[in-house]
């Protein structure tokens, strides 16, 4: 019995760690629904549309992980901060994460605005048509140049809600997120399809309500933060001055480079996967972008129950209590892989049926049912995975998790999916399960160093 309770908590923790994980959880969830039916408008106008959004998505998703790897190296020290009590390390914190979220923004948005061309080619491989691939091209260049415009909005969004979530605060950056989303899938609808007298823009219009959305967010989270300095302490004179201690700067730089770095090279590496992946047709980059689409709607669990063991064990470990964070962090793991093997059965059983909301052709339709079977497959080994992570990360390990997740990546998934993909005839299917089944070799490297707790450390400690 006591065996039993090493994994498996009372019915008051399982309530704290919902309370804390259930509104990042809606939150990501209603987003990933709303993209969704945004996927799958663009799916309904046209196959070659549909893949030239995807291709842009996986260039902005590199992106987008750079500014959640620029503001999570500092929130490792604001979670801490926060459960010291220490209100100027949080503001610290955050404006740490204003500077490095500028710098990443101006640099993507010169990049992709200089090389947008070359970059979507990179996909545009396969024995498809070249009147296919040109169109492909030129929806996805319509769709970016639109997207530009959406960047700063979410840096912004990104750095207040990480700080609100870090501090504990989940349901704000929740509340706004759903307000956002019903935005866009309004917007998706007037601009995409030309209703109400709007003229139909097509994959720009999916651009131009998914920017909108993105200002509605950040107005939400910014204006109602600063309209309650009780509530949110941290904000009590947080523009007074943008300097950082060099003290700090130079401890988050340690610390929160390999973890930025982390977050660009994985992105980077699965935008490689899929360009691998591509090399058999843009009906494999079509397929994979509805698999992947609904994927990111069932694997919101795994990941707010990941963000939860930073949140919760980050100030477990900052206020000193180690074996707290060691016994809690246990029980979290073995809740997200239990739930995450009923919602990979879920998903596997809706694998026919949901290919069959886009408008293209039966070859993708099928491919994309085996797709997302054998990601469902996968979902608890990327459970136990996302929470080792966290695990890791909460406790300052960023190098570990440099090498763990992105170097691996590039040493073991990459070359996998390059070699099979172009020196072998085996299927796409078995290839994609090939090098997600390159993961189990992560999952025993992260089982023994969560069990020989090199993560159990407090790192603002006076």
């Amino acid at each position: 019995m006591q065996k039993h309770r090493k994994f498996i908590g009372d019915k008051r923790f399982y309530l704290m760690v919902l309370g804390v994980a259930l509104p990042i959880m809606i939150q990501n969830g209603i987003t990933n629904f709303v993209s969704l039916l945004d996927n799958i408008m663009v799916g309904q106008v046209g196959t070659e549309q549909m893949s030239g959004v995807a291709i842009v998505n996986q260039l902005i998703f590199i992106y987008n992980l750079c500014i959640f790897g620029g503001v999570s190296g500092a929130g490792i020290f604001t979670a801490q901060y926060f459960g010291q009590g220490n209100q100027e390390g949080v503001r610290n914190t955050f404006r740490f994460k204003l500077w490095i979220g500028v710098i990443l923004t101006a640099l993507a948005i010169a990049v992709l605005f200089g090389a947008h061309e070359p970059l979507i080619r990179l996909y545009l491989t396969g024995d498809q048509g070249s009147q296919d691939m040109n169109a492909t091209l030129g929806y996805g260049i319509s769709y970016l140049k639109v997207m530009l415009f959406g960047l700063p909005a979410f840096m912004v969004g990104q750095i207040y809600a990480s700080t609100l979530r870090e501090s504990g605060e989940t349901m704000l950056p929740m509340k706004a997120g759903i307000i956002a989303v019903f935005v866009n899938l309004v917007f998706n609808y007037i601009l995409i399809y030309g209703k109400f007298g709007a003229p139909r823009l097509g994959v720009a219009g999916a651009a131009a309500a998914t920017v909108l959305s993105r200002y509605v967010e950040m107005a939400i989270v910014v204006i109602c933060t600063h309209s309650d300095k009780q509530k949110y302490p941290f904000t009590e004179h947080l523009y007074r001055t943008v300097k950082v201690p060099a003290a700090l700067t130079k401890q988050i730089i340690i610390k929160g480079t390999p973890l930025m770095l982390n977050e660009t090279l994985w992105a980077g590496g699965m935008a490689l996967l899929m360009q691998c992946y591509s090399v058999r047709g843009l009906n494999v980059v079509a397929a994979m972008n509805i698999s992947n689409t609904i994927s990111n709607l069932f694997n919101v669990v795994f990941i707010a129950l990941g963000d939860s063991v930073a949140i919760i064990v980050g100030q477990l470990l900052g206020a000193g209590k180690m074996e707290a964070a060691r016994d809690t962090d246990t029980k979290l793991i073995t809740f997200s892989v239990a739930i995450c093997v009923v919602i990979g059965a879920l998903m596997a059983l809706v694998s026919p049926a949901f290919p069959r909301l886009y408008n293209t052709t039966e070859e993708v339709r099928h491919m994309a049912a085996v797709f997302i079977v054998e990601v469902a497959v996968f979902m608890p080994v990327n459970a136990f995975l996302h929470a080792s992570y966290f695990t890791l990360r909460s406790g300052g390990k960023t190098i570990i998790t440099f090498l763990f997740d992105s170097v691996f990546i590039w040493v073991a998934s990459v070359p996998v999916a390059f070699v099979l993909s172009r020196f072998t005839g085996l299927s796409i299917y078995a290839i994609y399960f090939c090098v997600m089944s390159v993961d189990l070799i992560k999952c025993i490297i992260g089982f023994v160093l969560v069990k020989k707790g090199v993560w159990l450390q407090n790192i603002v400690v006076e």
